[in-house]
């Protein structure tokens, strides 16, 4: 499976972005999808995941009730819609799927749990 990222850019604070996540190889509507950041000078962190189905969404404390993960297994692609951005939320943005179903949401906030990885793309956002 192989995934591209994008949809990064440069923003002002208060703006929105949305990244999407296209997969290329293998179909991903069995599959776990997250979405992780790592920002300059620290370690990649969770950010967002969902289900298979759609139905169980899971986000970090910092980016609740600003950010949404959705996705469309017809295009096989998952989305990270960033409303109300930070400069604290500047970080290159990386997509993720994991093979193995688990129940607990808290499974799929670690790295070390998904399969494959995107690329990653930038997001800067300027105060």
């Amino acid at each position: 499976v192989q995934l591209q990222a994008y949809g990064g850019g440069l923003v002002q604070a208060g703006g929105s972005l949305r990244l999407s996540c296209a997969a290329s190889g293998r179909t991903l509507s069995s599959y776990s999808l997250g979405w992780f950041r790592q920002a300059p000078g620290k370690e990649r962190e969770f950010v967002a995941t969902i289900s298979w189905s759609g139905r169980s969404t899971y986000y970090e404390d910092n980016v609740k009730g600003r950010f949404t993960i959705s996705r469309d297994n017809t295009k096989n692609t998952v989305y990270l819609q960033m409303n109300n951005l930070k400069p604290e939320d500047t970080a290159v943005y990386y997509c993720a799927a994991a093979t193995i179903y688990y129940s607990s949401s808290s499974y799929y906030q670690r790295s070390e749990n998904y399969d494959y990885w995107g690329q990653g793309t930038l997001v800067t956002v300027s105060s």
